[in-house]
């Protein structure tokens, strides 16, 4: 009979798929790490792990194991919850994937406000230009800016958010004459490296009409750096304007993109009191916090 912390050292090297990280994650040597996956074999009487040079691999009785160890998982967690009572607020720790402009420009202060009102949360936003995976619980949630067609997952629409073609104030007074769409030809385009646009939603380009973009960059914020140091004229998320300073937007009239953000966890994550109160108040901040920061913009623009 596998007891539940054999199960916990399973799923987390399920989660890494070797037993180095797993340890890492776990806080003990990779030699414990396996022996406490031998153990459990044993106890099983099943191979869960087809051991390569690669790392660990799910076998087929591995991968029934992993529903049913996460159901326990999940369990654990409500019991933990229900023990702790309403009263205390959230706690432990939760991960946060996001694209790396929604981390810079919207989650800090959005999570700053969640964890002032919870001091035992420990929360970490980890900004990466990718796609997140969360059957290896990479992270407990994704805001992502596409709606997962597939997996166990769940989705909340967050909000819509906008976009606008930009430049630096600088640049500007320099450049040639920029009154329409076509005059971008005229001008130094930045934009996403074609190759690492991990959604489709990302590809700003095709809506310019842009084959090409001279300057690239895979991160919002480096492309945002660039703008403002006269680079050239690039795409821009409006919530990001007001942390940014000598940038203005251009040709507000003819082009601005519609977005929208998801919060996605996975589907096992529902009955988890913590993870649920947390997505509830992430989602309220953020669409709170796109709306000032729009609002903002665009009262700049008319004053």
């Amino acid at each position: 009979m596998a007891d539940w912390d054999d199960l916990k050292v399973f799923l987390a090297v399920a989660r890494g798929d070797s037993l180095s990280r797993a340890g890492r994650v776990l806080k003990m040597d990779a030699a414990t790490v396996g022996r406490r996956v031998t153990r459990l074999e044993a106890a099983l009487g099943a191979r869960l792990f087809s051991r390569s040079p690669q790392g660990y691999g799910l076998t087929d009785e591995g991968a029934r194991l992993v529903h049913h160890a996460e159901a326990i998982e999940a369990e654990m967690e409500r019991a933990r919850e229900a023990l702790s009572g309403p009263g205390e607020g959230i706690s432990g720790q939760i991960r946060i994937g996001a694209p790396d402009g929604c981390a810079n420009y919207l989650l800090p202060q959005v999570v700053a406000g969640i964890v002032a009102e919870n001091p035992a949360l420990e929360v970490q936003i980890v900004a990466l230009p990718r796609v997140f995976s969360l059957t290896r619980r990479e992270a407990d949630m994704v805001i992502a800016v596409s709606r997962p067609e597939q997996g166990r997952v769940i989705a909340t629409r967050i909000a819509d958010y906008h976009l606008s073609l930009a430049a630096s104030t600088a640049y500007l007074a320099d450049a040639p004459p920029l009154d329409t769409l076509d005059d971008l030809r005229t001008h130094r385009v930045i934009g996403y490296i074609p190759d690492m646009i991990f959604d489709r939603e990302l590809d700003y380009l095709a809506d310019l009409g842009v084959e090409q973009a001279p300057v690239t960059s895979n991160s919002v914020s480096v492309q945002l750096n660039l703008i403002r140091q006269g680079a050239g004229v690039g795409v821009v998320h409006d919530f990001a304007l007001p942390a940014t300073q000598g940038i203005t937007r251009v040709l507000t009239r003819t082009f601005r993109l519609t977005r929208a953000f998801h919060l996605v966890r996975h589907a096992d994550d529902r009955k988890v009191p913590r993870i649920e109160r947390f997505s509830q108040a992430l989602v309220a901040g953020m669409r709170a916090e796109i709306a000032r920061l729009e609002a903002q913009v665009h009262q700049q623009a008319t004053a």
